[in-house]
């Protein structure tokens, strides 16, 4: 079958290679317009981009799916069928008509569950044990046309949301070709999605990722996870944000010389070569951390480096 596909980011990469190994044609790829990237923010294409041009295909970087430029070359090339994975912009009804088999979208969810951007981020930090992928055929609704198929994944308990959506892209590409082949033979029918067991994954924002203290260790844990690696959990001290990467929520042996030590709701305290916070529940242990405008290091050398003392400084 004729394709062309549709992604962005490095998670969409394996889907395109995929693709490519298959038995179908990938005749042009579609991604968002180059973007400034890195910390030097200089401007440059995406991943799938540069994926597509390493292997000879045409890219497509429609500012709007909507302009008539762009829809006339899609018309032009005549896919038919169209896979998507994390393109990131919602695609219009002109577009969704124009491939005889519509638009595939590989979603990193087990549907219709964690409808969004964010699936994989909010499955970590709503505790769920099992996750998955599913394709599904788009329809202007938000992640909410009929699927056709579903590959389950089980979250490790120390799972961040990169090393998950790691292995769903990898797993999500193998269901993405399997898909496309079943629609092209016609083993493969779209069924309408339950009407129970809703939920949705925004786009976590800057503001979301910021640790509230006094919620219970292990809800701390989830959303340092389910932030890592962006948008980056974090927390200040003095009025410096700090970002955090994943942490030990049960911190054993805490007497002190005077007897069990206590720990408020986002209290620092250091023992030994420990670095200690308090939550709602129970004090966790930081590992990794990285202050605005310095390098990552371990707790223990971020506080050594501040000259803090055991003297219940407090996060907020």
């Amino acid at each position: 079958m004729r394709l062309v596909f549709a992604g962005t980011p490095e998670t969409a990469v394996a889907s395109l290679d995929a693709l490519l190994k298959s038995r179908h044609e990938v005749a042009a790829v579609i991604t968002r317009p180059d973007a400034p990237a890195g910390r030097g923010r200089r401007v440059a294409a995406s991943p799938v981009a540069q994926r597509a041009e390493s292997a000879g295909l045409e890219v497509l970087r429609p500012a709007r799916p909507r302009d008539p430029d762009f829809l006339d070359r899609l018309r032009q090339i005549a896919p038919g069928c169209c896979p998507v994975t994390a393109y990131g912009a919602l695609i219009p009804q002109q577009a969704l008509d124009i491939p005889e088999h519509g638009w595939v979208n590989l979603h990193f969810s087990l549907l219709p569950a964690w409808r969004g951007a964010a699936p994989v981020q909010h499955a970590i930090m709503h505790g769920d044990d099992v996750t998955g992928a599913t394709t599904f055929r788009l329809v202007p609704e938000l992640d909410a046309g009929p699927v056709f198929g579903m590959v389950t994944e089980e979250i490790d308990p120390s799972d961040t949301a990169g090393d998950l959506l790691g292995r769903l892209a990898v797993a999500g590409a193998e269901l993405l070709v399997a898909t496309i082949d079943g629609i092209e033979s016609g083993e493969v029918v779209a069924r309408p999605q339950p009407s129970d067991g809703v939920s949705l994954a925004p786009k976590l924002t800057t503001e979301d990722a910021r640790v509230r203290w006094s919620d219970p260790a292990f809800a701390v844990s989830r959303l340092v996870r389910g932030c890592t690696p962006a948008p980056g959990a974090w927390t200040e001290l003095n009025g410096i944000r700090v970002k955090l990467w994943p942490f030990a929520t049960a911190a054993d042996g805490l007497e002190g010389a005077d007897g069990q030590v206590t720990f408020s709701p986002g209290v620092l305290r250091v023992l030994g070569s420990r670095v200690l916070v308090g939550t709602g529940t129970g004090p966790v242990q930081l590992g990794d951390v990285q202050a605005d405008g310095k390098r990552r290091m371990p707790a223990a050398d971020w506080v050594r480096g501040l000259r803090l003392e055991d003297s219940g400084v407090v996060l907020g």
